[in-house]
């Protein structure tokens, strides 16, 4: 019996662990190493040259004063303004106000958001708008202030 025993012992013994470690741990075939793709980033749209053209929509909500960075006569009546702004529909121009006397043009830019941007998100980056305003008279002379300051 003790032979039989023994003989038993060596077969369990032998048809376990057979195998090196290599060998036992998986049939499925080992997956090659993942080689990294080269990253290119492509623009989407091509960057824009200047600011944003806006034009005034006149339906804002929360409207407040905003100062502008720049003005530049384009003719003898119109006038260029440029500034610094976020992004639509969060941030529109409500309206220009200008008012003109014989030294002096003044004027006033408002912006709000938009109605529509009500469950809107939107990210907070600046955008530098311009709109061009038509005066009543040539400005010759006159200078151009900021109704906002």
């Amino acid at each position: 019996m003790t032979a039989t025993l023994l003989a038993g012992c060596l077969v369990l013994a032998t048809s376990c662990g057979g195998a090196a470690p290599a060998e036992r741990a998986s049939t499925v075939p080992a997956k090659p190493p993942a080689v990294a793709e080269p990253v290119t980033t492509t623009p989407t749209t091509s960057p824009k040259k200047g600011p944003e053209p806006v034009k005034p929509t006149g339906n804002a909500i929360n409207v407040h004063k905003v100062r502008w960075t720049k003005a530049k006569a384009v003719s003898k009546r119109k006038v260029q303004l440029t500034w610094w702004s976020g992004v639509a529909p969060c941030t529109v121009l409500d309206r220009v106000k200008v008012k003109e006397t014989a030294k002096l043009v003044t004027v006033t830019l408002y912006e709000g958001t938009a109605p529509k941007a009500r469950n809107v998100s939107c990210i907070m980056i600046a955008i530098e708008k311009t709109t061009t305003i038509t005066l009543k008279k040539p400005l010759g002379k006159r200078k151009v202030v900021d109704g906002a300051r």
